[in-house]
């Protein structure tokens, strides 16, 4: 189990402009008793704790079993041999960690596990989708629920999005719920020469719709070498003025690649505090935008559903939806391999 020493040495270099993420050694020692009753309850009940990069330091540095974004949680998830998942994030991943692993438990720690994205379509708005459009494939992004990626054909993560919408065969595809990565994704294709009739659903990230181009000719006069790194819900307006685009995991491995010393990340600013951590002698420049959602994680939560899971917190999915949504899912690794 870490040690408040441990733990302080990993959060005290997180500066992200919200007092949320500030640590002193007092805020590590107070932790501690909640943390080893987690640890206590893993070993006891064979559990393992998926933590995405998005969610409050002291929880990413603490009790997570494996950190990282939606698609390497997933593939986590499927790999894993515990008969208990904890999947701190949002409620849609740890539905995909559930259709993934129907005979284990899966529990949801978050009480306000939301998500602008997945909560934007039903299930109900595909299927009529689909007869508007009978010849398209479907391709829904991860951010959706179990229902809604029941009723699709392939699903997608920031991370892979771009390689398999140009790998599906069909030129006419359904794309949703997220707008701006759709509109990212019709720019790529175009600029490899791949032309393709995509069809796009107007949902977005609040977070990440946010972000203004403004912003990054901003940084750049304050800081002449900065690298700026978007994630691709950002708006095309933004994503042409990056100079690298991709995932929350793929951010983090290009910063511990690249040569240049400053950064500036237009995504939540729970991996601008995981890179602060990781990369102390590096600049990282930016206000800090949280994610409500995956900001209501707490380690106290998870505590509360390894001793007494409600039913709230159990991942339940119909059996008929969970094999309709684990093809969509199985698609998406398939195509990514």
């Amino acid at each position: 189990m870490v040690t408040a020493e441990q733990l302080y040495e990993k959060l005290k270099d997180i500066q992200v402009g919200n007092p949320v993420c500030r640590f002193t050694r007092e805020n590590c020692e107070l932790l501690l008793p909640t943390i080893q009753r987690i640890e206590d309850l893993k070993r006891e009940k064979n559990a393992i704790i998926l933590v995405h990069n998005y969610v409050a330091p002291q929880i990413y540095y603490s009790v997570a079993d494996y950190t990282g974004d939606s698609y390497g949680l997933s593939k986590k998830a499927k790999e894993s041999d515990a008969d208990v998942i904890v999947f701190s994030a949002v409620r849609f991943m740890a539905e995909t960690a559930k259709i993934l692993n129907p005979g284990k438990m899966v529990l949801d720690p978050n009480p306000n596990g939301g998500c602008s994205l997945a909560d934007g379509i039903t299930a109900g708005d595909v299927i009529q989708l689909r007869k508007k459009f009978p010849d398209h494939t479907f391709v829904c992004y991860i951010n959706t629920t179990a229902e809604v990626k029941a009723q699709c054909d392939v699903c997608v993560t920031s991370s892979n999005v771009y390689g398999i919408i140009e790998k599906i065969p069909n030129d006419k595809i359904y794309f949703l719920p997220d707008r701006l990565m759709g509109e990212n994704v019709i720019s790529h294709l175009k600029s490899r020469g791949v032309n393709k009739d995509i069809q796009l659903w107007d949902g977005t990230c609040y977070v990440h719709e946010e972000y203004q181009p403004e912003s990054i000719d901003q940084v750049r006069k304050n800081f002449a070498d900065v690298e700026i790194l978007v994630h691709p819900e950002c708006s095309s307006s933004v994503v042409g003025k990056a100079d690298y685009v991709g995932s929350t995991s793929q951010m983090l491995d290009h910063v511990r690649e690249s040569e240049k010393d400053a950064f500036f990340l237009l995504t939540e600013c729970g991996l601008t505090g995981v890179l602060q951590s990781e990369f102390p002698e590096k600049t990282f420049a930016g206000s800090c935008t949280l994610c409500k959602y995956m900001k209501s994680n707490s380690l106290e939560d998870i505590l509360g559903v390894l001793e007494n899971p409600n039913p709230p917190s159990i991942i339940e999915i119909d059996p008929e939806t969970q094999k309709r949504a684990l093809h969509c899912v199985n698609q998406m690794f398939r195509y990514a391999n």
